[in-house]
């Protein structure tokens, strides 16, 4: 296993990942310095997406053309000098702007970094790996959210900003000194690049829309869950720090177990329908049956751990095409997964008003079970196509 690139990839991944998450303390405070309503900073989580989801397609495209080292390094370089811009921002406006930069350089780095470990592991290590990489964006809500909340009381939210440009800039050192240079091989005259069409086979695209499913499953917890506990048990925010650690620890646990099972079960599809499957009956219990606080934080620790359980073999089905299109492939992974989040965060809002919490149950099941039949049809091309 490279050991010394899945450290940088992870230090990359958490970089990219806190850059958006750990906003969430400070919406009141950064609503009050910006002037504006709070409703209207926390749609730079939609912004943020948004652009991380275009620029990940792209960069993954870009790529397999230019080759992925340049790619890493700029996009964590460029993360930097957003964090350090919006630190700086004296309006709501040039906040926006460089949160919408610094999602875009996020999403460059992250379906490029998962290309670049991919090609460096052989198939039967590949769950494992990509878990350890996905392992960087969970401890992000782990570490990240009350690293955050803690050092922001001190320097404020603007002083955080520049603390995540400084990780942002030993992110793009660390992948600087492990990422190596390589030639494009379909650059020569003797090598067919295999086209965009041919990248994206209906093998693809139905593993990418189950992923878009698996993505507004996850997305629909960890956006409301917060909520979820304030509004049906009335906790305070200090009450719900260790539920919401609790929460992300599952994500956590599932990855490293996933990786595991990848690895072990070479039947990755199986894995993804199962892993979906149960969470979504988990789900049933999580948003339909609330008895106490403690069940409830139970239940969302094993649907959090039972949707992340099939994420390292979803990432490894996706890694398992040529190396000349591994980049555009799991570029558009990137793009599938921000459409995830903004339908997630949409959908929660619509059903909160329309039917509360206990809609969500239902919702997240239906999805789930579309989403692991996608995956036994992508099992079912898989057998027939090879």
């Amino acid at each position: 296993m490279p050991w010394a690139l899945i450290g940088a990839a992870c230090l990359g991944s958490f970089a990219a990942s806190s850059s958006g998450t750990t906003r969430a303390p400070f919406l009141l405070v950064m609503a009050h310095d910006l002037d504006v309503s709070m409703p209207l900073v926390a749609n730079l989580v939609s912004m943020t997406a948004t652009a991380w989801g275009i620029a990940s397609a792209a960069g993954g495209y870009l790529s397999d053309r230019v080759g992925r080292r340049v790619l890493l390094v700029a996009g964590m370089l460029g993360l930097c000098l957003a964090m350090y811009a919006q630190a700086q921002a004296t309006s709501f406006f040039w906040v926006a702007v460089c949160a919408s930069l610094a999602g875009g350089c996020a999403g460059t780095f992250t379906g490029v970094v998962y290309a670049e470990v991919s090609s460096h592991v052989g198939d039967g290590q590949r769950g494992r790996a990509l878990g350890w990489v996905m392992s960087g964006q969970s401890m992000a809500l782990v570490v990240g959210m009350p690293v955050a909340a803690w050092v922001g009381s001190l320097i404020g939210w603007r002083g955080w900003n520049l603390c995540m440009a400084g990780i942002a800039l030993a992110g793009a050192f660390a992948l600087l000194a492990t990422v190596r240079r390589r030639v494009i091989a379909a650059t020569t005259s003797t090598t067919k690049r295999p086209t965009l069409r041919a990248a994206l086979s209906p093998r693809i695209l139905v593993l990418l829309g189950t992923g878009v499913a698996e993505r507004v499953c996850y997305g629909l917890a960890a956006v409301y869950f917060a909520t979820f506990l304030q509004a049906i048990y009335h906790l305070s925010l200090a009450a719900i720090a260790v539920p919401l650690a609790i929460f992300a620890f599952g994500n956590i646990v599932g990855t490293i177990l996933g990786g595991q099972l990848a690895d072990r079960l070479r039947d990755r599809l199986a894995i993804v329908a199962m892993a979906m499957s149960l969470s979504g009956l988990v789900a049933l219990g999580l948003f339909m049956w609330h008895p106490s606080p403690l069940v409830s934080v139970a239940l969302g620790f094993l649907y959090v751990m039972m949707n992340a359980l099939g994420r390292p073999a979803y990432m490894a089905s996706l890694a398992a095409v040529p190396e000349q299109v591994r980049g555009t492939v799991l570029g558009f992974n990137g793009a599938s997964a921000s459409i995830g989040w903004v339908t997630a965060a949409a959908l929660g809002a619509v059903m909160i008003g329309v039917t509360g919490f206990e809609g969500f149950g239902p919702l997240a099941t239906l999805l789930a079970f579309l989403g692991a039949m996608g995956a036994l049809v992508c099992r079912r091309l898989n057998a027939t196509f090879g």
